[in-house]
């Protein structure tokens, strides 16, 4: 008898226990914007908006301004890499509460997906060798075009059918920085990347690559969220519009940029 009653009151225990903390998972994130840590979703090889530096530390434009923003909401920001191909299903399964990281709006995101305000404009570039030959977008029929799987650069792409086709083959990478690399290489002819990505590689090696005029079209960023998140969405939406208006995101975006290119 008395060692039924002691599993009874251990289990209560545990039951109020389980209780106060809310169900939180051992990841801090609830699901909800009552939890004290927000997940924040995103590619650790996306620079300069979220990449590993030679430390192996997170560092980039979206993580400051993420780190920033949770800060003004009163909460901590948890950063996790993920698969970003696929992103909305770690959103979707709560395993994290946000997506930071120069994530493009679309019309399929827009009804899927819960999304900040645009807070970046960006165009999908084509990045090829100065030796390629290939000057115009026309010139990469019967070439081999890499992007990376799950970016809006396959969208951007695959928006333009007729060029698309003309195409020997679109290759698709699990990450920019091995495209460039085969880019280089001669592996494949051309690459489509987010032009904040692109041109922060050409940069560091001007002569190993060349930007063409043509793009793939103009899109904008946004922070996405669960469509039922609306709390959290507002909490961190509000604290963007601070960040705006007292000059704070114009300093992230210099620091990274050289200029504020914040909308």
């Amino acid at each position: 008898m008395q060692n039924a009653m002691r599993k009874f009151l251990l289990g209560s225990m545990a039951a109020v226990a389980l209780a106060a903390c809310g169900g939180e998972s051992a990841s801090g994130t609830t699901g909800s914007s009552e939890s004290k840590t927000v997940v924040m979703g995103l590619d650790d090889s996306f620079p300069p908006m979220g990449f590993r530096n030679e430390k192996n530390e997170l560092v980039g434009f979206d993580i400051d301004m993420a780190r920033e923003a949770a800060k003004r909401a009163g909460l901590a920001v948890e950063l996790k890499p993920i698969d970003w191909s696929a992103k909305e299903s770690e959103l979707n399964s709560k395993r994290v509460d946000m997506l930071w990281n120069g994530l493009t709006i679309t019309p399929q995101r827009q009804q899927q997906l819960l999304l900040s305000k645009p807070y970046m404009d960006n165009h999908q570039i084509i990045v090829v060798r100065p030796d390629s030959g290939i000057s115009t977008k026309a010139q990469l029929a019967g070439k081999v075009v890499g992007v990376q799987d799950g970016s809006s650069a396959v969208d951007a792409v695959e928006a333009e059918s007729n060029v698309a086709k003309s195409f020997k083959e679109l290759k698709k990478y699990s990450d920019n920085v091995t495209a460039l690399m085969d880019v280089s290489t001669k592996r494949v002819d051309a690459l489509v990347v987010d032009e904040v990505v692109g041109r922060y590689y050409v940069a560091k090696k001007p002569n190993e690559y060349k930007v063409l005029s043509d793009d793939f079209g103009t899109e904008q960023y946004a922070v996405a969220f669960r469509k039922d998140d609306q709390a959290l969405e507002q909490k961190i939406q509000t604290a963007l519009d601070s960040m705006k208006a007292d000059g704070t995101s114009a300093k992230i975006a210099t620091k990274w940029f050289g200029k504020d290119i914040v909308k």
